[in-house]
């Protein structure tokens, strides 16, 4: 067995651009942050133990709050641990709260990836789940009651996989043998389907896998109901940092901080502003900041990793809206 193996999963997760995060946050004493993500720990330790702050941290998977538990002694008075969703938010911290920054490490915990009874990954043989707050319906649920256009819909929309139709039909055609209860009976049959991988290309269920995820999930509409939820909480100055896995995800914080900042609103210098709500986010860097070489080879994880950071600004919140074109269910 090799060695990491041996060791218990939470030595294993690595905080994605842990670093550039609380760096961007820049901790102080006596502030309160907001780790949306909790995971394994990573943003949050990394903030209490940069300075005498306070932090709250929020997740939905009842895992990861056990995880999290140890914390609450160590640093007692100054940490707090919520079980819930990003669209709870706004309901799960006190409303008069004002928060310093807020980071988001978005996508699913490597920890959960190792772990297969959750059955999130397609490498280890487990049950075909993949709820994060194991409850509500599996994938396997929906592999066994979603009509062969739905499931097409759903790989296309939130896989953006090419072949989601092809993968489809094969999909409800071995339903009809037996029920597809095992992460290995899926990528089974997506694999006969799909042509054998080359060097350097992804798994041909990787896609798959990722859209049933997030379809089961909700994390689409997670985020972006999130994204509104922090917006009213962040005081004048806070940074709001956030650390996305893929395009689906990036696609709707840059959406979000553009539209904010009005930058959607006044794409040109050459044209005039346009009448609306003041904007509520300042951009500190339009563009995205991904992983040093370095850290993508020592964790693979981050090698599609991106983080995009604003600042609020003090103009009243906008009210939550759908003004992003990639709620689910809305394409």
């Amino acid at each position: 067995m090799m060695l990491e193996q041996q060791l218990p999963h939470q030595a294993l997760h690595k905080s994605v651009l842990l670093r550039e995060v609380v760096a961007a946050l820049s901790p102080a004493d006596d502030a309160i942050y907001l780790d949306a993500t909790f995971g394994n720990g990573g943003y949050s330790r990394a903030l209490l133990e940069a300075a005498s702050c306070k932090v709250i941290a929020v997740d939905r998977d009842p895992d990861a709050i056990q995880r999290g538990q140890p914390m609450l002694a160590e640093f007692a008075g100054r940490f707090s641990l919520v079980e819930g969703c990003f669209s709870q938010i706004a309901r799960l911290i006190n409303p008069d709260i004002r928060l310093a920054g807020a980071a988001f490490d978005l996508g699913v915990c490597s920890t959960q990836l190792d772990q297969p009874e959750r059955g999130f990954s397609f490498r280890t043989d487990g049950p075909l789940d993949m709820r994060m707050s194991k409850s509500g319906y599996s994938a396997a649920d929906v592999l066994m009651q979603a009509d062969e256009r739905m499931l097409a819909q759903i790989l296309w929309d939130y896989g953006e996989e090419k072949a989601s139709r092809r993968i489809a039909k094969a999909i409800v055609s071995a339903r009809k043998d037996e029920p597809i209860t095992t992460t290995s009976q899926l990528a089974a049959i997506i694999h006969a389907v799909m042509p054998a991988k080359r060097p350097g290309q992804i798994d041909p269920a990787t896609r798959s896998f990722q859209a049933l995820r997030i379809y089961i999930n909700r994390e689409l509409d997670e985020l972006t109901d999130g994204l509104s939820a922090v917006e009213s909480m962040l005081e004048p100055g806070a940074v709001l940092a956030v650390v996305s896995f893929h395009s689906l995800e990036d696609r709707i914080v840059k959406h979000f901080m553009t539209a904010r900042s009005r930058g959607a609103a006044r794409p040109s210098r050459h044209i005039p502003d346009i009448d609306g709500p003041a904007p509520t986010f300042e951009f500190l860097d339009r563009k995205a900041v991904v992983p040093s070489a370095n850290e993508q080879s020592e964790n693979a994880r981050a090698r599609s990793a991106k983080l995009r950071v604003a600042c609020r600004t003090t103009a009243p919140a906008i009210a939550a809206d759908d003004d992003t074109p990639y709620r689910q269910g809305g394409s």
